[in-house]
């Protein structure tokens, strides 16, 4: 066999190990560092970027039961903008409702500013945001990554 046959194989098998797992969604958390208003703004504004990208309002999103107060923010902020919100299973599998999204979120500091990210089963987003006397503001654009 000639060798310019081979190399695409060996590229195809190079990249393999380098596709990530879409099984699952990673589990919610928050830092304490994010708070008050930083908390209430990177929430809002995560909340309007997932409100654009989700369309519609009529499928609840099911949020991980936290008393954080970035996901307390995140739940009024989502309410909003028009979406209904569940914490429990109870809610979520209750007889006739529409089945909900499961959403889940994660924020990381990390080289002195605060990575939101927000992720369902079709779609992922974040966004850095800088954080100084409280406030957060966007510090990066928008990362957006679709899934079939």
């Amino acid at each position: 066999m000639q060798l310019y046959r081979l190399i695409p194989i060996v590229l195809t098998l190079c990249l393999v190990g380098c596709q990530t797992a879409t099984d699952g969604l990673s589990t919610s958390a928050a830092p304490a560092d994010v708070t008050g208003p930083a908390a209430g703004a990177i929430a809002g504004d995560m909340a309007g970027r997932f409100a654009e990208q989700a369309g519609s309002t009529t499928t609840p999103i099911k949020l991980h039961n936290d008393t954080s107060e970035f996901a307390v923010a995140l739940e009024a902020a989502l309410k909003g903008w028009g979406f209904a919100v569940v914490t429990d299973d109870k809610s979520a599998n209750a007889k006739g409702a529409a089945k909900p999204v499961e959403l889940s979120y994660s924020i990381v500091a990390a080289d002195g500013q605060v990575l939101a990210r927000l992720s369902t089963d079709t779609m992922e987003f974040g966004r850095a945001y800088s954080i100084g006397n409280g406030v957060a503001t966007p510090a990066s654009p928008l990362s957006l990554m679709k899934r079939n």
